[in-house]
């Protein structure tokens, strides 16, 4: 385990330059488009797919890199280029975390590659956690998995709710509880194989903000999976469910071991909405004039610009921090992955309002992006955790006391 550094070597600046580029010439001239149609831009995913961008092969890749730098560098230049292509771009790597997380090598084989598919024949992948009555608190999970011994069968029913590519997918990992008495380490994850009988997509829903993102319920009657869809197999669920029985530790709990490893580039997408609406905002702020001078000039407007500039940065080290730990294996002592998100999310949406507020009455319509950035940015102070969970888990872990 290396000591702590932002120095990035060739190949990594390489493929960041890469994403970078795609973002600017691909990403975000199609980006007004795609929020108006609130539609998942299939011709913009081909294009990633043909890049090998969209693809298993580049997400193993930056799950393989051993600084944990590369994957959350890689949403934020994504996530500058356009959120809801971003996260339509990305969304298949959360159900790819969920199986990575949980599984076994054979499912991860089995499986990874039928979250992305190729090109002219795209996959997507969903990982399903959230419920009507069970967002922040998911030890309130009602979905429910019932096993049968005779067929080696699993059934499952509930409903689940906003799911990225939820009911579009072909992948669906499934967290549901096996025994509602044991709460979250009652919980196992499940793959829910394309074209199962039962799963069907409820509401989509129309949302303020990542519009080029498919976000709906997904229903599950009576599904019936083998029993080879559970995520790290029957035995090993048997011995966490023992344990959890008898009182001792949990060694993994299945929707947190998706959410640990992918918190830091989700604030790394928030790091790159307040980028991009920061660098907007300063090239106008040049641009413009009042009173005879560029409004950069003007105290109010400059000062406004380098705190934007200032907790951006740190928005950023403050993930890379937390990359770095989960990477190098080092504990999250004082909850550094919810720090990150945490920070990064109000960050994103405190940025983007500056940015209107330079802009005026211009950042208020759709001919300019500082709007939609702003929409865009407001999602991450709630899903994978809202800041009130992420302050709720910052204080025990610097407390050592439950705090509710």
């Amino acid at each position: 385990m290396g000591d702590f550094s932002l120095d990035l070597n060739e190949d990594q600046r390489q493929v960041i330059n890469w994403v970078h580029e795609f973002a600017d010439s691909v990403v975000r001239p199609a980006a007004h488009e795609w929020d108006e149609r609130e539609e998942t831009p299939w011709p913009i995913l081909e294009e990633a797919a043909k890049v090998g961008l969209y693809s298993l092969d580049f997400v193993a890749s930056c799950f393989a890199d051993s600084t944990g730098q590369l994957l959350p560098a890689v949403n934020e230049e994504l996530f500058w280029g356009d959120a809801g292509i971003g996260l339509s771009i990305l969304g298949s790597t959360l159900g790819l975390a969920g199986i990575v997380a949980n599984g076994t090598p054979a499912q991860v084989g089995e499986w990874g590659p039928q979250c992305f598919g190729a090109p002219g024949e795209l996959k997507l992948a969903a990982f399903c956690v959230s419920e009507p009555d069970a967002g922040s608190d998911v030890s309130q999970l009602k979905t429910g998995a019932v096993y049968d011994e005779a067929s080696d069968s699993w059934r499952l029913n509930g409903t689940k709710t906003w799911i990225t590519n939820g009911g579009i997918a072909d992948v669906h990992v499934v967290v549901a509880s096996v025994d509602h008495t044991l709460g979250s380490r009652g919980q196992a994850s499940f793959v829910v194989p394309p074209k199962t009988v039962g799963l069907e997509m409820g509401r989509k829903f129309e949302k303020m903000g990542i519009r080029a993102s498919h976000t709906a319920e997904v229903v599950l009657n009576d599904v019936k999976v083998p029993g080879s869809c559970l995520l790290g197999g029957k035995d090993k669920l048997d011995e966490r469910l023992a344990r959890a029985r008898q009182g001792k530790p949990a060694k993994t709990q299945a929707a947190m071991a998706t959410f640990e490893t992918t918190r830091p580039a989700v604030a790394a997408q928030a790091v790159g909405i307040a980028r991009a609406a920061y660098e907007y905002a300063l090239a106008y702020a040049k641009d413009r004039s009042t009173f005879g001078k560029p409004i950069i000039e003007h105290q109010a407007i400059a000062f406004k610009l380098a705190d934007m500039a200032t907790r951006i940065d740190a928005a950023r080290l403050l993930y890379q921090r937390a990359a770095w730990m989960g990477a190098s294996g080092r504990p999250f002592r004082a909850g550094e992955g919810s720090m990150s998100k945490l920070f990064a999310g109000e960050t994103a949406v405190w940025v983007t309002e500056q940015a209107i507020q330079i802009l005026g009455g211009y950042g208020y319509v759709r001919d300019y992006p500082v709007e939609r950035w702003h929409r865009d940015s407001k999602i991450y102070t709630i899903f994978e955790g809202t800041s009130e969970i992420q302050r709720l888990i910052v204080a025990r872990a610097i407390s050592a006391v439950h705090i509710a």
